[in-house]
């Protein structure tokens, strides 16, 4: 049973561009409003990445008018048009939970240059 479900999940799984925790990116995701479909940008840090292979998630969290908006979605998800990385972050963690308690200059992350 479970290679068969390994199986079915290999197929599902795309190319993605390569992202890390605490980097800054760009979601473009398709939505669906009544007959017509549209693409819209989500810009902002990556928290955390959660699970592996096609059950893979990512969390993505900006700042909308002084309010935190954090977005969840599925990795290999049909749905996501593409993922866009602008900068690199430097951090020592897996998740960035500690960000949702700051604001202003304490919420960045350093950049990583290599």
């Amino acid at each position: 049973m479970n290679e068969i479900i390994r199986a079915i999940e290999n197929e599902q799984i795309r190319e993605v561009t390569p992202f890390n925790v605490g980097d800054t990116v760009r979601v473009y995701a398709r939505i669906k409003e009544g007959q017509r479909e549209r693409v819209q940008m989500f810009e902002g840090i990556v928290l955390k990445r959660q699970n592996g292979g096609a059950r893979e998630n990512f969390t993505v969290r900006r700042i909308s008018y002084g309010v935190g908006v954090e977005k969840t979605w599925p990795v290999h998800s049909p749905l996501l048009e593409k993922i866009e990385v602008i900068r690199r972050g430097k951090v020592r963690r897996a998740k960035l939970n500690y960000l949702r308690d700051r604001v202003g200059k304490n919420a960045k992350v350093k950049e990583l240059i290599k």
